[in-house]
């Protein structure tokens, strides 16, 4: 039939309808439409007027039909699909973006028939208010629970709806349903099992009343004051449109029914507020709570401010005061944080101890209340999860707000709120962003890794976030693997000397520079062996290597991939996360187990062979990846070591599971308080029990000249020059550039993945230069075109900016949609703009991409890596302005059938080995064999004399001998030894490396 209009004559609707939707009451309007499901809305996608799916990747977006149904409760179709997701996803009814806004505003709500499975799962249900169109409004979000069978009509007021925190597509419009300017409905569907549903007639219903249009609300959820203090609960009305109240509102206040004593511990309060007919939005009242002093210890204690309103919408909970915890030993900073915890632990309940181990997505506890419900320890921003506007005060504040609820729980214990910055504050928009991992390692540079570590935890902690999920001390052994870009290389000694950047997030290694409000708690991750997976071994998803299983010798565990850890131990860190990976040790007879349920390697290993004494972080939702009902699973990570879990949408079954297990004597209590300890003494440490809420003075450092200085300076040193013949680079600022290629003017491309977003994504979302603008900026000749479409004639020189767009995890594993193939742009921007003049190629990527079939129709190429924000350090080392200095941090392979492919393997053939990278603007030493036994015998000299600076120059200089000989005839007896000998610098065996680089010399 016809698409029905959504706003039509209500003679015309009671035809449609039958008779018992038609009937309602003599005042109210008739029943509106919006969606019968008999084909007259399409199956489409925005802007189109329709029905579309979405989801978290390729597999979660569920599959939709209407279905002819004899018991459909409207007509003789319905709604129905079948679902799968691991992330999220769902289905949305957006209207035409080109058709005016509805009108829902003359109606009380929106309801629909649902067919119930009594599974119990909450399914969340949002509307789309105001803006310019359904992909650029306002989201406002409630949910239901299927915990019934059979068909059954949801009716949902429009009253129960609230802002939605956790995602809006385009920041706030007024913060406001006003219902006049509608874009439609959206439904999420429960994730991490199968399921499927059936849903009929969607409308709206009921005659709409003031409290739609106006509602009383309080400045804040929580008023801490000490005892003896007054506190002043701010009753405010607001409105839409900011339009007067037509009637009185009035709102009846008392006291009472929380842990504080009306007469001994404050003087009960009560009364009514009256906001007259005519009272403009933003009108105050204001309610007064008097507590007396106190001289004894005492836990903190509530005092509900209960409110009855009348002719408006309540608040969505009732306001509490509270008299602060005092006079308690671990309230005394002056004591040794020892004795603190043991104070605090003391005194908590099973289920106190349980919600501190306990994380929660900030956009799963809204606006805060299950903060103190649960006594909730943690909160984090996945990748992405932002507050609206996404600016460093809205971050701030939020932090502050959830803060805030825990001065209502007994003892007051603070939140520690975390974040992946992973590279920068990538989270935040205009944040510093540094280059990922794999450049800093190419650096070679522990100052430098050490200076960036200190910038991105200084504009982290100015938004009032006190920790980091960072740094990944992974080391990729195979490329291959989405999350490679976040190793620092794959040799284990080239990962440990970069371990600096812990001192640079953390300060000194005792902790004692955490309460600092430019310092951060760091976290080494993932707890171990996730760069080792296997091709092929993931069972996530479409993944091919990420969360997959590593199979290695208890001797390759130790050396490999345990040895960063250990680096990270001595270092101080403060936290560790394990892997979603599994773990095969070859010969302990357990096979493929799990990290997050290896006890012998969380409890046996990090924590008692190597001696860490912080606490253990579970990766996002990784409890739902062990085996078992959801009780085992609990057992499982908590007995193997897990100190917190990150449980983001559960944390209620986590909390609750948790303390049950403990009651049955499953979880031991001893676990339990050990564990708590952990995660209390760093709270302590960073100074939050004095100090929950932000120290914002750091914020005007946040995107500065002077970070994004060490910004700069960072994508510079990342720059490795691979092959330069007849010195192309660097360019001459008089030379005529001509400039081409898919990434040299895209910001998004050249930060990557985990930049705003979890997975990143191409174009402008942040402030920043690319590499394009920078070479503009450096003052040189320039001509741009990206498809290089435009002529190509009258030119000096062409560079060519290529490489992948943005990827994170195993969503950028090769074989799952990814390869480490240029793509056909990039390859004809290539072919075309070499063969028309002398060319360089800048591959920006976070890892190597096949490049022989083309090497030899270019002069020179340069691995860019993902150097953040500041391209305009692209730009000095290609004008020479700054010289190239980089080093290969991985091997670059000849082809994909190579891979894996790392420095000591016994057949090893790259297209450039690990270590490899040319120099300009410094002189190359002159001298051949001869030369090289007289470095190798200094080399010696200053090993034996632990000059590590001299040493490490002699071997810098016999590797530079080596280079020019080499040039670009490299084979494997040049490329093994060369490898080798940049392994041996790294360990401080100078002599040896340079006795290495002889060994490439002569097969050169």
């Amino acid at each position: 039939m016809p698409r029905t209009a959504l706003l039509v004559s209500g003679a015309l609707l009671a035809a449609l309808l039958p008779l018992s939707a038609a009937a309602h009451a003599a005042d109210d309007p008739a029943p509106t439409p919006v969606d019968r499901f008999e084909g007259e809305v399409p199956f489409a996608a925005q802007p189109a007027d329709g029905i579309f799916t979405w989801g978290g990747d390729a597999d979660d977006p569920p599959t939709l039909r209407l279905a002819d149904r004899a018991d459909a409760p409207e007509g003789a179709k319905v709604l129905t699909g079948a679902y799968d997701i691991s992330g999220y996803g769902g289905f949305t009814h957006d209207f035409a973006a080109a058709e005016p806004a509805h009108d829902w505003s003359a109606h009380q709500g929106i309801r629909f028939w649902w067919e119930g499975r009594g599974n119990g799962r909450k399914i969340a249900f949002e509307i789309k208010d105001g803006g310019a169109n359904g992909e650029a409004s306002e989201l406002w979000t409630t949910s239901f629970t299927d915990d019934f069978t059979g068909w059954k009509r949801i009716e949902i007021p429009f009253t129960d709806f609230r802002y939605r925190t956790d995602y809006q597509p385009v920041g706030g419009i007024d913060h406001v349903l006003g219902l006049t300017q509608m874009w439609g409905y959206a439904l999420t569907l429960p994730a991490g099992a199968k399921g499927d549903f059936a849903m009929d007639d969607v409308e709206l219903y009921g005659r709409a009343d003031q409290s739609l249009r106006a509602a009383v609300g309080t400045d804040a959820a929580v008023y801490p004051v000490r005892a003896g203090g007054t506190a002043e609960v701010r009753v405010t009305l607001a409105t839409t449109a900011d339009k007067p109240v037509e009637e009185p509102v009035t709102v009846a206040y008392t006291t009472g029914g929380g842990t504080a004593t009306a007469g001994r511990d404050y003087t009960p309060a009560s009364g009514t507020l009256t906001f007259p007919a005519g009272s403009p939005s933003g009108t105050v009242r204001t309610i007064e709570v008097s507590t007396r002093k106190d001289k004894s210890a005492a836990a903190a204690r509530t005092i509900p401010v209960k409110l009855a309103v009348t002719g408006a919408k309540a608040p969505a909970e009732t306001p509490q005061v509270v008299i602060d915890a005092h006079g308690l030993p671990y309230l005394d900073a002056k004591l040794p944080v020892r004795k603190r915890v043991a104070d605090l632990l003391s005194r908590m309940s099973l289920q106190e101890k349980a919600g501190q181990m306990t994380q929660a997505e900030r956009g799963a506890v809204g606006e805060g209340g299950d903060v103190a419900a649960y006594g909730l320890g943690s909160l984090l921003s996945g990748g992405g999860s932002t507050p609206t506007p996404n600016t460093p005060e809205a971050w701030a504040k939020m932090i502050d707000g959830f803060q805030l609820r825990t001065r209502a729980t007994r003892f007051q214990v603070p939140l520690i709120y975390g974040v992946d910055a992973v590279h920068g504050h990538n989270n935040l928009a205009g944040a510093t962003i540094m280059p990922h991992n794999v450049g800093i390692g190419a650096s070679r540079d522990p100052r430098l890794a050490y200076e960036t570590g200190a910038v991105t935890a200084a504009e982290v902690r100015a938004t009032g976030i006190p920790w980091d999920f960072a740094p990944c001390l992974c080391v990729s052994r195979d490329e291959r693997w989405g999350r490679s870009y976040e190793s620092f290389g794959e040799d284990p000694a080239l990962v440990q000397s970069m371990e600096t950047v812990i001192q640079g997030l953390q300060g000194r290694a005792d902790g004692r520079d955490l309460d600092r409000n430019d310092k951060v708690l760091a976290t080494a991750k993932h707890f171990v062996a996730d760069g080792g997976t296997a091709y092929g071994s993931s069972t996530t998803g479409t993944y091919t290597i990420d969360q997959g299983v590593t199979t290695v010798t208890r001797q390759q565990l130790e050396d490999i991939h345990l040895a960063p850890y250990r680096t990270a131990v001595e270092r101080g860190i403060g936290t560790v996360m394990p892997s979603y990976s599994s773990l095969d040790i070859t010969g302990d007879g357990k096979g493929a187990v799990k990290m997050h349920a290896r006890g012998d390697m969380i409890n046996g290993e990090l924590k008692g062979r190597l001696g860490f004494g912080g606490f253990v972080i579970s990766d996002w939702n990784a409890i739902d990846q062990l085996p078992g009902d959801y009780p085992a699973r609990v057992r499982a990570a908590v007995n193997a070591g897990v100190d917190m879990m990150m449980v983001p949408y559960s944390y209620q079954d986590f909390s609750r599971t948790l303390a049950d297990e403990v009651k049955a004597g499953r979880i031991s209590g001893k676990r339990v308080d050990d564990a708590v300890s952990r995660i209390l003494t760093q709270k302590f440490r960073l100074g939050l029990f004095e100090h929950p809420y932000a120290d914002t003075r750091g914020a005007a450092g946040i995107g500065s000249p002077a970070h994004r200085a060490v910004a700069r300076r960072a994508a510079a040193e990342s720059q490795v020059l691979l092959k330069n013949s007849g010195g192309l680079l660097p360019l001459r600022k008089s030379e005529k550039v001509y400039v081409a290629g898919s990434n040299a003017d895209d910001l998004g491309n050249q930060t990557g993945g985990w930049t705003i977003t979890w997975q990143g994504a191409s174009g402008t979302h942040t402030e920043g230069t690319t590499i394009l603008q920078g070479m503009r900026d450096a003052g040189g000749n320039v001509t741009y075109s990206k498809d290089a479409s435009a002529p190509t004639d009258g030119y000096d020189a062409g560079v060519v900016v290529v490489g992948e767009t943005p990827y994170a995890e195993g969503v950028g594993d090769v074989g799952n949609g990814h390869s480490l193939q240029l793509s056909a742009a990039d390859r004809a921007a290539v072919d075309k703009v070499c063969a028309a003049m002398k060319c360089a190629v800048l591959v920006v990527s976070g890892r190597p991409q096949l490049v022989g079939d083309r090497l030899g129709a270019v002069d020179a190429l340069v691995a860019s890596w993902l150097p953040g924000t500041e391209g305009e350090g692209v730009a000095d080392v290609l004008y020479g302005n700054r010289p190239f200095t980089g080093q290969l941090p991985v091997s670059w392979p000849r082809s994909e059938s190579q891979l894996p492919l790392n420095v000591g393997d016994a057949a090893y053939d790259p297209q450039f080995p690990y270590g490899w990278g040319l120099t300009t603007l410094t002189h190359v030493p002159k001298g051949g064999a001869a030369t090289l036994r007289a470095l190798r015998l200094a080399a010696a000299v200053a090993e034996r004399a632990g000059a590590g600076r001299t040493g490490r120059d002699i071997v810098r200089e016999a590797r530079l001998i080596v280079q020019r000989k080499a040039g670009e005839r490299m084979t494997q007896g040049v490329a093994k030894p060369f490898a080798d000998a940049d392994h041996l610098l790294l360990t401080g065996r100078y002599g040896e490396a340079v006795r290495k680089l002889e060994q490439a010399y002569g097969a050169a």
